[in-house]
């Protein structure tokens, strides 16, 4: 054999011990110059199969006939930049006259088998402009983010979506969120992500974890308010909706309303505030929704009723105050009682991993996006920490967070304890902790127990 043979060999036996066992790996060697060769060359075939050309405009083909020519062809969408990525292609197509984004969008299937990738998904940046995300293998298999995420002020990346892209869960556009999952489905890796991803940032952490704290209790050297159970939690609620009212006050005290101020310069919410007087953000984590519901006596159904009013309290004003919620629960409908249906319209982001019937599905689903209903009761028991999300405009996609583990989580919170900001209301609240011990904690699952 000659040395190009044995070459040629070594490249094909790497290329395909590469697709089995790292596709990433494969993707960025061998498989992104494939898929672009496929693209360019089977480009135009591709899209006269699909549907998606147009045929020649009048004064083309009497430009033809005049001049003698062969009738010109269909053409297809122009492409107007095709760009690489680490999970596969982005192709920006620029549409011909009386073609239509959702025709695009109705042939991704085929889109897919014909340029031989993984999946293929598009949406419409502009009239006339449509962006096809086409990922060259399962992303989601694996999950590994980017070293440079987009982050800002009370904005995370806290998964990868199914299209190669970064899920962000920026507060400040979407101001609560609700998280729901059957048994072993991955909301408590989620939950992770998002404490971990808000803790090196200016916010406070609130805790409520009925489950006698065995989720959040761990993170609270991170946590400015913890409670493990609807007594604590009813109360801690209450300081919330005090400390509400006291950033409220702030706001009009500071709101510079005259004739003489720009509205630019007129403060409606603490974003508006100059540094020196913006309180800080607080975000409520509510780690089991369902146990602050349910009630058995008379008694505990009127702490019931306080706990879900002050929720909705929450959710319907705590946004300009900077109080934001993020709730997680295996269930989320009527059948918890009066006022759920209500705290449920003020949850804008949704996200549903694996649930155990249809019903749930559309407790998270069913009003905002009917589409991903079906998406989400198709989540395997064998993929944990898939889920879909979506929102109040109808869009969502499949995401899945990294693997977070407790102790990694735990870490991350240790690390970034100076920032947790004292409130007044919540002091009472504020969990006590241990003094962190004077060698740092190693960040690998087999650190050693937190004192």
């Amino acid at each position: 054999m000659t040395e190009f043979t044995v070459a040629l060999l070594l490249v094909v036996v790497t290329a395909v011990i590469l697709r089995w066992r790292r596709p990433a790996w494969y993707w960025m060697t061998f498989g992104v110059t494939f898929a672009s060769l496929r693209v360019a060359f089977r480009y135009a075939s591709v899209m006269d199969a699909c549907g998606l050309t147009v045929p020649p405009s009048r004064w083309r083909l009497s430009l033809a006939r005049l001049t003698h020519r062969p009738v010109p062809e269909s053409r297809a969408p122009r492409i107007l930049r095709l760009r690489p990525t680490r999970t596969g292609l982005v192709l920006r197509l620029k549409l011909r006259p009386g073609q239509d984004a959702f025709d695009v969008s109705a042939a991704t299937d085929r889109l897919r088998h014909s340029f031989e990738m993984y999946g293929v998904t598009s949406r419409e940046l502009r009239s006339g402009v449509v962006e096809l995300r086409m990922t060259g293998y399962d992303v989601l298999k694996r999950v590994q983010m980017p070293a440079k995420t987009d982050r800002a002020s009370m904005r995370i990346p806290v998964a990868l979506r199914e299209d190669g892209a970064v899920h962000y869960r920026d507060y400040r556009t979407v101001p609560h969120g609700l998280t729901l999952g059957a048994t072993e489905s991955g909301k408590s890796v989620y939950q992770r992500n998002l404490v971990a991803g808000l803790a090196p940032q200016d916010v406070a952490l609130v805790g409520i974890d009925c489950k006698k704290g065995v989720e959040l209790f761990p993170l609270a050297r991170r946590f400015s308010a913890l409670a493990d159970n609807p007594d604590t939690a009813l109360e801690l609620l209450d300081a919330l909706v005090s400390h509400m009212e006291a950033v409220y006050r702030v706001i009009r005290a500071e709101q510079r309303i005259s004739v003489t101020v720009a509205d630019a310069e007129i403060a409606a919410d603490i974003w508006d505030l100059p540094e020196d007087l913006r309180p800080v953000p607080v975000v409520v984590l509510v780690d089991e929704v369902a146990e602050l519901a349910l009630f058995a006596t008379k008694e505990d159904e009127k702490r019931r009723d306080r706990i879900i009013t002050a929720l909705v309290r929450l959710a319907q004003l705590g946004r300009a105050a900077g109080i934001y919620l993020e709730i997680c629960g295996q269930r989320f409908g009527s059948e918890l009682g009066k006022g759920i249906t209500m705290l449920r319209a003020q949850l804008t982001g949704r996200t549903a991993h694996r649930v155990n019937d249809e019903t749930s599905a559309n407790m998270a689903f069913g009003d905002i996006a009917p589409d991903a209903v079906l998406a989400a009761i198709q989540i395997s028991t064998e993929t944990p920490g898939i889920a879909v999300a979506g929102d109040s405009t109808g869009g969502w996609a499949r995401i899945r967070a990294p693997h977070t583990s407790l102790r990694e989580a735990v870490n991350i919170c240790n690390k970034h304890a100076d920032r947790t900001p004292d409130l007044p209301e919540l002091a009472p609240f504020r969990p006590a902790v241990a003094p962190l011990p004077s060698a740092r904690v190693s960040l690998s699952k087999a650190a050693p127990a937190m004192a």
